[in-house]
């Protein structure tokens, strides 16, 4: 049985269990520390989650956790992708409310993607991820979320020989929230992807409807310092390099850093002063039939490094030591699910020539198609 056609297993098994997210991570509450969520938060997680079907329970889903802050509070992210009963679920939606800005723009992309020879789905496949800002002081229950693509398919190396295939995915990204294409912007996409050395891959592209507009990119597979210094005074970077040098040498000196990563802001007048900086310890691709499976050893090196610097609270990393577990089973209504629950990845985020935020993504997965 091949990935896919668990999916497909599983969407049909969750939806016997409930009707929405909601009902889902209501059952997962007790797995997941009031220290890195409050319940404050949590309700405001569970109100965007009641809005979201619980077939994405089948594909990962999961929390972009703040360690530069002491307040509980997460956002929330989830997997979808066309061709599946999560896309049936916003084609229903658009036929009962055709203003839905988030439903008509994943439609968009999933009709892309299943068009005839469509070149999207050659390089990204079938699915998109969401990223929904939670905030609790406020009611954001309208907002689009952030949409990404990855070229899991097709990967986009830095040989410079897939112009084309960056603008692909990148005017989807754009027509699908009805931005108006730029010429600007695209040049600039372009010099990004350009400056990247040949080893190297653009992970994924991303968008944030309800921000200011920018194009994220993120890069990955830089072998060394130097390597990554290059890059970013090719592409322009406006802060000091110095300063991200600074911030991988210490985690150098502390872990085994095996590739680095950066998540930059692409915008119509340059790029953002803002970086993301992913250090790797553990090589891993997004076609990797194990992308998503870590031992906690995996990560314990790099939490320790973590653990001696100013900005990351010390209770929260204390928690986050403690999310990775085992694959487990849970017992359920229609019979027996695995749950994989884990660290996707940790991003440094350098702005003001300094480490001012530190930002964990964790993910849970559920399958009701294998056995252990």
């Amino acid at each position: 049985m091949n990935i896919d056609e668990a999916v497909v297993i599983t969407q049909e098994r969750l939806a016997l269990e409930g009707q929405n997210m909601g009902d889902l991570l209501g059952n997962l509450r007790d797995r997941i520390s009031p220290s890195l969520i409050g319940e404050s938060q949590w309700k405001c997680i569970l109100e965007r989650a009641e809005t979201l079907p619980i077939e994405m329970g089948a594909l990962p889903f999961g929390f972009e956790i703040p360690l530069h802050e002491s307040r509980p509070e997460a956002d929330f992210g989830v997997s979808l992708a066309s061709g599946t009963r999560t896309a049936t679920f916003y084609e229903e939606l658009q036929r009962k409310d055709c203003t839905d800005d988030t439903a008509n723009a994943i439609l968009k992309l999933f009709q892309q993607m299943e068009s005839d020879k469509s070149t999207l789905r050659d390089i990204v496949g079938r699915k998109l991820m969401l990223e929904y800002d939670i905030d609790s002081g406020s009611d954001n229950t309208n907002a689009m979320p952030g949409m990404f693509l990855r070229p899991g398919e097709r990967p986009i190396l830095g040989s410079g020989q897939q112009v084309e295939d960056v603008r692909t995915v990148v005017d989807a990204l754009v027509s699908c929230v009805g931005w108006s294409r730029s010429e600007t912007e695209s040049k600039n996409v372009e010099r990004v992807y350009l400056a990247q050395p040949e080893h190297t891959r653009t992970d994924s592209f991303g968008i944030f409807p309800s921000r200011s507009r920018s194009i994220r990119l993120a890069v990955m597979g830089f072998k060394n310092i130097q390597e990554l210094s290059i890059y970013l005074e090719k592409t322009g970077w406006p802060g000091k390099i110095s300063a991200v040098k600074s911030v991988v040498s210490r985690f150098q000196q502390r872990a085994n850093v095996v590739r680095s990563g950066v998540n930059i802001d692409v915008r119509e007048n340059g790029l953002g002063p803002s970086l993301g900086l992913t250090l790797i310890v553990k090589q891993r691709f997004t076609k990797d039939s194990r992308y998503w499976l870590d031992g906690q050893t995996d990560w314990e090196p790099f939490l320790r490094a973590l653990s001696l610097e100013n900005v990351v609270d010390a209770k929260k990393l204390k928690e986050l030591e403690n999310w990775y577990s085992k694959p487990t089973v849970l017992f359920a209504k229609s019979g027996r699910f695995v749950l994989l629950q884990g660290i996707h990845h940790i991003k440094l985020v350098v702005s003001d020539n300094q480490l001012q935020k530190v930002k964990a993504y964790v993910f849970l997965v559920l399958s009701g198609a294998i056995t252990l």
